[in-house]
């Protein structure tokens, strides 16, 4: 039980501290936090951690922890913010992965994203098929900004005072050439539908197929190719 009170006191203290070195810092946001701010922050905690259960650390060696700590952080914000060649290194930066409706598989290789991680990404920005993209940029904190094509952008049918269809989320079929047949049954579709209308968009095979999505409100397959067809 005497145990008990020290480890509350150095753990209120090791809180408190990393509080006010985050107000500091201006970390404010998790979602905003760059791969080199997670790591720092993962290396905080583990300090403070580590003395809070050592018997030979106190409230001392735990602010001095934490001081050396921040003082790391915050001599690296001056170097990011007076030498942009470093802010690549130690923030990251942005990839295009979405250009004029294409997708650029090389970027998305380089940042180990894959198709589901993407259409994850646009939901949360309210976008549910990769063909409505006009750009896509994936930023240092992991999110997605994005850019719609212009024919998918504001105008509402209130402003014209249409009626209101059903919505229904496009539906993945062919995912990095394979076929996903549980998507293709859902929606009441056969092989050789699908065969049919690779063919009409000159495709010869599933295997040439990176990507295809069946929209049924717009009554159209949309296809991407692991490379760019030569015109």
């Amino acid at each position: 039980m005497q145990n008990l009170m020290p480890i509350f006191i150095e753990t209120l203290f090791g809180f408190l501290a990393l509080f006010i070195l985050t107000k500091v810092l201006g970390k404010t946001q998790i979602i905003q936090l760059t791969a080199f701010d997670f790591i720092a922050a993962l290396v905080l905690g583990e300090l403070v951690g580590n003395a809070i259960f050592d018997d030979k650390a106190g409230i001392i060696e735990i602010a001095f922890a934490v001081l050396v700590a921040g003082i790391v952080l915050y001599l690296t914000e001056i170097i990011t913010q007076k030498y942009k060649g470093t802010r690549s290194l130690l923030e990251g930066q942005p990839s295009i992965i979405i250009h004029k409706g294409k997708l650029i598989r090389e970027e998305m290789k380089k940042n180990k994203l894959d198709i589901n991680q993407l259409q994850h990404l646009l939901r949360s920005k309210d976008v549910f098929s990769i063909s409505e993209v006009e750009y896509a940029i994936l930023e240092t904190d992991g999110t997605v900004s994005v850019m719609k094509k212009s024919i998918h952008q504001t105008t509402t049918k209130q402003d014209f005072n249409i009626a209101p269809k059903t919505i229904r989320l496009p539906i993945t079929l062919i995912n990095d050439g394979e076929v996903l047949w549980d998507n293709l049954k859902e929606v009441n579709l056969s092989e050789g539908w699908l065969e049919q209308e690779l063919t009409k968009q000159e495709f010869h095979s599933v295997k040439e197929v990176f990507y295809a999505e069946w929209n049924e409100g717009k009554g159209e397959l949309f296809v991407l190719p692991f490379t760019e067809k030569e015109t």
